[in-house]
């Protein structure tokens, strides 16, 4: 009988996730039921907002349950197959966890994808996956670039903010990208074609405020918050009259025991200004829509996209701690993959 290997969650992380927070087991696979299907899963997707899933607070996702194994995005292949619609070999992505294996139940939210469409199936879990989705559709909907717009981008580096900013390009608007670090910063101007960048470290709030000022000196049209705490109060002073805050994360609050909160919520009202979360998971339905400009995008060489990749179901823990050190370099994802 095959078995599982699988990353789970043992204990509610309390600030910082520890590794004893998490274990790594072993155990076989169930039976297949008529209409499921079993993948094996070759890349999973670490996404900050996944420290937000291991909590038991109110979300838009069901906490993961204690013993049961991290719930990620991933990519892999049919093994096994009762579904006639999902045959064996078949390359498909979906809403699983972190496991080499995974049982799907007919009726999920698992789809099939064409791997000799891109360079990498990994690019299903960044540029054309829901990190992809969520820049294209968060900006053109909520932030509704146009021409001559002033755009700034928190944890700008990252993968979503770094096509976010592309994205603001391609629309004609001016970007500017917060980082952290030199390296980053110049990866913002050199590799994604933003016009500023600000390095946030070791800086406070009132620093990032003169620095935002000068580089956006007209004021700030459209802000994309990844990070939030001192960084959007900062870029909030600069927000212009009926500007759009799109609120997509808070990586800086999700470790901490007492989040900060918004202290500048008075430039919004005497500017006119709105703030709107967004979550891609409204809008699969109209996910043709956004890879196949993402996908032209791409392909006349107007979008750049970074992806780590870390190898092992082994190296979970560490993998997933590089999303809040800042160490990954683009969109992090996990290698799972069976040896050759």
């Amino acid at each position: 009988m095959t078995t599982n290997r699988k990353f789970t969650l043992v204990s509610r992380p309390v600030g910082e996730p520890k590794e004893s927070d998490f274990a790594l087991i072993e155990e076989d696979l169930p039976e297949l039921s008529d209409g499921s299907f079993l993948v094996r899963n070759h890349y999973i997707s670490l996404d900050p907002a996944q420290r937000g899933w291991m909590s038991d607070a109110e979300s838009y996702m069901p906490p993961i349950a204690l013993g049961a194994a991290v719930t990620a995005s991933s990519v892999g292949r049919v093994a096994e197959s009762e579904n006639p619609d999902f045959p064996v070999g078949q390359w498909v992505v979906g809403l699983g966890a972190m496991e080499e294996y995974s049982v799907v139940e007919a009726g999920g939210f698992t789809s099939p994808v064409d791997a000799s469409l891109v360079p990498s199936p990994t690019n299903f879990l960044s540029v054309l996956g829901a990190v992809g989705m969520t820049a294209y559709f968060g900006m053109i909907d909520d932030g509704k670039p146009k021409a001559g717009d002033t755009l700034l981008v928190t944890g700008a580096a990252g993968a979503v903010g770094s096509l976010v900013g592309q994205i603001g390009k391609i629309k004609g608007c001016r970007v500017i990208g917060i980082a952290g670090g030199a390296d980053k910063c110049r990866r913002l101007i050199e590799d994604y074609g933003f016009d500023a960048a600000i390095d946030y470290r070791g800086k406070s709030q009132a620093d990032l405020e003169k620095e935002i000022a000068a580089a956006a000196p007209d004021g700030v049209d459209i802000i994309w918050e990844n990070v939030g705490g001192e960084i959007l109060d900062a870029g909030i002073t600069a927000i212009n009259e009926y500007g759009r805050v799109v609120l997509c994360g808070l990586i800086s609050e999700y470790n901490s025991p007492e989040p900060v909160g918004i202290r500048n919520l008075w430039y919004l009202i005497s500017r006119q200004a709105t703030i709107k979360g967004f979550l891609v998971r409204d809008y699969p339905p109209r996910f043709a829509e956004g890879i196949a400009e993402m996908g032209k995008w791409l392909a006349e060489g107007k979008i750049k996209h970074d992806e780590d990749i870390d190898k092992g179901i082994e190296n979970s823990y560490a993998a997933f701690m590089k999303l809040f050190s800042g160490a990954n370099q683009g969109k992090m994802i996990l290698d799972v993959s069976p040896a050759e």
